[in-house]
């Protein structure tokens, strides 16, 4: 099975998920990080970031199948730090074991994800705002 499907590029769908994951990371953000609330941290935060994904393909024409097709592509962005796009992978296997197998996640690995997101996903989320409106 293919990790994405052709489709129509859908710039509403896109914008959508841009606009849920920036939503989603202000409340997170606000939030204490402390050891109780690290795992919910860590899975809204990579959920924000898979979403940015998600918008990245609905732009390109297509849909993506799963959450590694989500971040492959995001692999690609051209940003500041793009050397730590690198990270995803490894974001995805701790937040499987967090959901499959019920790992906690410790505060020091959600502030690693935070501060990913600080120094790459707002970058990206920004790109994908201009992409949206060239469109």
């Amino acid at each position: 099975m293919s990790k994405i499907r052709k489709r129509s590029p859908d710039r509403p769908r896109a914008r959508s998920l841009v606009s849920a994951s920036e939503k989603t990371m202000r409340t997170i953000l606000a939030m204490p990080l402390t050891e109780e609330t690290s795992t919910i941290i860590f899975r809204e935060t990579y959920e924000s970031i898979r979403q940015l994904g998600d918008a990245r393909w609905w732009l390109l024409g297509y849909e993506p199948n799963d959450h590694e097709a989500s971040m492959e592509v995001l692999k690609e962005e051209q940003i500041r730090l793009s050397s730590k796009l690198e990270k995803l992978d490894r974001f995805r296997s701790i937040r499987n074991r967090a959901n499959y197998l019920g790992d906690d996640i410790p505060k020091a690995v959600a502030e690693e994800i935070v501060a990913f997101w600080n120094q790459c996903g707002k970058d990206i989320l920004e790109k994908l705002k201009q992409d949206i409106k060239q469109e």
